[in-house]
């Protein structure tokens, strides 16, 4: 088949390992073939669900029927009994750090499943043949696009004088919870930058997150004001964070 040479180097693409060159070649071919997109997409929600998966931890019946039994245990004496206290106070000592342990797990889990959710948005949205809804270089065109069609507003920043090209944008949705969908171009990479209503998206997001890594995109995240906002893409490091500055400003002023 055509696309048999693509797909062996999938996995590398996904996993951000390919030269710059090749990633920006390989970016091309997946906006334009569905089948190397489709793959490409379903091996991002299989990523996701690994990682999901591996952060779970449930302790079993056996160790809770252990733990009972020995609550329940009576001490035959002094020393017994001094030496059940100190066993009980241990155990309930690591049972609290499991359970804490336990809980940030669930919490970096659920933070890194919508990072995987934003990512395959990203994906998909490259792969398709209309990736935005309105097409536009002007904010001013933009901006007053999304009235009424989201619940809330917001403002973008003047590119004139930087790197970064505003494409469009189109509605999205995280679960249920309708949001705004920015395309950004800056020396031929795509950047998607998703704004939504922090308090519907309340559970989500624990803290403020500088550029991190997740999968093969460079994603950076923050609140401001009743907002959240998500970038990502295979752009430098360096570009997120430009990107993300002169949309701090731009709430901000």
């Amino acid at each position: 088949m055509v696309c048999e040479s693509w797909k062996t180097q999938l996995d590398t693409y996904l996993d951000g390992e390919l030269p710059s060159e090749g990633m920006h070649v390989f970016n091309t071919h997946v906006r334009i073939c569905p089948s190397c997109a489709a793959d490409a997409l379903a091996r991002v929600q299989m990523k996701r669900t690994v990682q999901a998966a591996g952060k779970r931890f449930t302790p079993n019946a056996e160790f809770r029927r252990r733990v009972q039994q020995s609550i329940a245990a009576k001490p035959r004496s002094g020393v017994a009994r001094f030496s059940w206290t100190i066993a009980t106070a241990m155990i309930a000592v690591l049972l609290v750090a499991g359970l804490a342990t336990t809980y940030m797990g669930r919490q970096r889990a659920g933070q890194e499943q919508t990072y995987s959710e934003l990512a395959d948005l990203h994906v998909a949205t490259l792969a398709s043949s209309s990736p935005v809804d309105v097409v536009s270089t002007d904010r001013h065109t933009v901006k007053p696009w999304f009235q009424g069609k989201i619940p809330f507003t917001f403002d973008l920043p003047e590119l004139q004088n930087s790197e970064f090209l505003l494409l469009g944008g189109r509605i999205t949705y995280l679960g249920q919870t309708p949001g705004a969908h920015l395309i950004y171009e800056v020396r031929k990479h795509k950047i998607s930058v998703f704004i939504f209503q922090e308090g519907s998206l309340r559970g989500r997001w624990y803290e403020e997150s500088p550029v991190t890594q997740e999968l093969s995109f460079n994603m950076e995240t923050w609140g401001q004001g009743s907002l959240r906002y998500c970038i990502i893409g295979d752009a430098a490091a360096a570009d997120i964070n430009n990107l993300a500055e002169l949309l701090k400003h731009a709430a901000g002023s």
